[in-house]
């Protein structure tokens, strides 16, 4: 199938499953890319922990930071479903700087997060990743405002309606009357910023070497799984990655190294506009998608 026909093929797809997405594929090797949407503009809830975690690393490579630092954590004391690590704890915590990276970018604990920007401000990640030749990637706030939305203000069985309030509210210009997916006041970025930042961890860049395996290993070790990982993982490919899901919004951005040398940046930015929390078609399907251009870019390279 050639590329425009595919293109259309999973652009049909994407419409029929409710979603609509920003994806690009890359090959880091040949700098080849295919994508649909690649600089659409999307709220990026958790994916913002890996500017975060690289920023982090860098100033501990400076000296500005000690990793081994213990931080005191507050409990987060939180009983909804979704939040995980440190925000369910019921009491302090005294963590090492270095453990705090782990927890967030492993298990997208979000304590862990906002404790790291209480050190590093979402402002001077935002200018360090510029300083790195990285742009289109936005820093506002901290992590704990994702916890603030209408779904928080819902009981459980009425959750829906705060997802029917998140797709019917969106504006054409990527505004909404919800900070946190209004992407001129929300971090945000597509896409094509976030395979940037990848290919820039990868291979040789403006990051420190050092960093940018640190944040390799960190992004090898996450644990959320669900989404891209069934499609890209298997004993002859490496799948490191983070997720990040708010609302109708469900990301991820990842690299698959495979064993014959060839390694692909992945990045798909999704919104649903289906109103449902739970929706494992849509994770099938942005799974399906991603991994056809992969798999159309592998054969072309």
């Amino acid at each position: 199938m050639n590329t425009e026909a595919l293109l259309a093929n999973l652009r049909d797809e994407l419409e029929a499953g409710g979603l609509r997405g920003s994806f690009l594929v890359r090959d880091l090797g040949s700098g080849q890319e295919i994508g649909i949407e690649p600089d659409l503009e999307f709220p990026t809830s958790s994916l913002v922990k890996v500017p975060l975690v690289a920023v982090t690393e860098d100033r501990i490579r400076r000296g500005e930071l000690d990793g081994a630092q213990p931080v005191e954590v507050g409990p987060g004391k939180l009983d909804s479903a979704g939040p995980t690590g440190l925000s369910r704890f019921r009491y302090p915590a005294r963590i090492a700087i270095a453990d705090l990276m782990y927890l967030a970018s492993a298990i997208s604990d979000s304590t862990a997060a906002d404790a790291l920007f209480a050190l590093t401000p979402p402002a001077e990640v935002a200018r360090t990743v510029r300083e790195w030749g990285i742009a289109g990637i936005s820093v506002r706030h901290p992590v704990r405002e994702l916890s603030d939305t209408p779904a928080e203000r819902f009981a459980v069985g009425e959750v829906h309606l705060a997802h029917s309030l998140a797709i019917g509210a969106a504006t054409e210009g990527r505004g909404h009357p919800v900070r946190q997916l209004d992407v001129s006041r929300a971090s945000s970025g597509s896409a094509r910023a976030f395979t940037d930042l990848l290919a820039a961890l990868w291979t040789p860049s403006k990051i420190d070497p050092e960093v940018s395996a640190r944040v390799r290993h960190l992004m090898g070790d996450n644990l959320l799984r669900q989404r891209l990982a069934p499609d890209f993982a298997s004993d002859s490919a490496k799948w490191s990655s983070k997720t990040g899901t708010l609302l109708n919004m469900r990301h991820e951005i990842g690299v698959v190294e495979h064993e014959d040398g060839q390694t692909f940046a992945v990045a798909a930015l999704t919104e649903s506009r289906v109103p449902a929390a739970i929706q494992p078609e849509a994770e099938i399907l942005m799974a399906r998608v991603a991994r056809s251009l992969r798999d159309h870019l592998r054969a072309r390279s």
